[in-house]
Order: C-alpha cells, then sequence, then structure tokens
C-alpha cells in the first residue's frame, strides 16, 4: 500500500512535465509493463511466466498490455517447445522393458 502511494505521489509531480505519464500508476502496473517489455524483446513466454512467479504461462496472457500478435506469438513457441520433446526410450526398435532397464532377458 506505502509503494502504490509513494508511486502516485511522483505520478503526480512527473504527470505535470510529462502528461504521458499515468495518474493512476501502481505497482501491478510496472509488473505489467515489465513482462510486456520482456515479451517485445523476444523473451520467451515460459520463462516470463516463471520469472513473474505465475503457475501457468496462460496467466502471462491475460495482460492488457500483451497485444493479440504477441500472444498468438508466445503460444506459438509453446507449440515449438511440445515437439521438442525427447523421445520415449522404451519405443526404439529394441522395446522392450528388460533392454530399457538394462537387463538381459532370461531364455
Amino acid at each position: 500500500m506505502a509503494v502504490n502511494t509513494r508511486l502516485r505521489l511522483h505520478a503526480e509531480k512527473a504527470h505535470k512535465s510529462c502528461v504521458e505519464v499515468p495518474l493512476d500508476i501502481h505497482a501491478h502496473r510496472l509488473r505489467h509493463a515489465r513482462a510486456t517489455h520482456w515479451l517485445e524483446d523476444g523473451m520467451n513466454i515460459v520463462q516470463i511466466s516463471l520469472l513473474l512467479g505465475h503457475e501457468q504461462p496462460e496467466t502471462t496472457l491475460v495482460y492488457p498490455d500483451v497485444t493479440n500478435k504477441q500472444k498468438t506469438e508466445a503460444l506459438a513457441t509453446l507449440e515449438d517447445e511440445n515437439k521438442r520433446k525427447a523421445p520415449k526410450k522404451w519405443k526404439n526398435n529394441k522395446a522392450s522393458l528388460a533392454n530399457f532397464c538394462s537387463v538381459k532377458p532370461i531364455k
């Protein structure tokens, strides 16, 4: 609460010099702005989500400062990561549980 009060006091002073400074500034708005800048700079949505402490990357996409284009690009990075999954070791040419566990089968 004290942080938001201080931010508003400084915003009022700054607004007198530059009308683009919003008067309704609050700490969470700065958080949104930082996330938006990371996304604009090409940071992966998963990384941003982790930095912000979100459990799901989709939570990061609800920020109003994120454009639809940015949301689409961010979701595309999630799809790319899903494609990069490691192959299942138990589904190779030697597909047996014994081989997977490095145990010689009994004959």
